[in-house]
């Protein structure tokens, strides 16, 4: 069931505070906030598709460093002074800079 987000409407008609309703689609729009019995209205907005470059899922494939490999990336990490170790990846064991 969707969520949908409400706004109690002041006596001027400003918006007030917002809350969420998990409602069936096919219910009809609240009017009456259900605790308080003020006036309310439908508040439309926008929804997040968490898809393959997510980045909750982008910072969770650059943590793993196998993840990175698969992806066709190289990983270096500074192991001394101006000198660095490959982790995972192609391309030269080292490098100094």
């Amino acid at each position: 069931m969707p969520t949908y987000v409400y706004e109690v409407l002041d006596a001027d008609g400003n918006p007030g505070e917002r809350f969420e309703v998990v409602q069936l689609m096919s219910d009809d729009p609240l009017t009456k906030h259900p605790e308080s019995g003020q006036a309310v209205r439908r508040v439309f907005v926008p929804f997040h598709v968490a898809g393959k470059h997510a980045p909750m899922k982008t910072d969770r494939n650059l943590a793993d460093d196998k993840k990175l490999g698969k992806l066709g990336f190289t990983k270096y990490e500074k192991s001394g002074d101006g000198t660095y170790e490959k982790v995972v990846g192609d391309g030269p064991k080292t490098i100094k800079r």
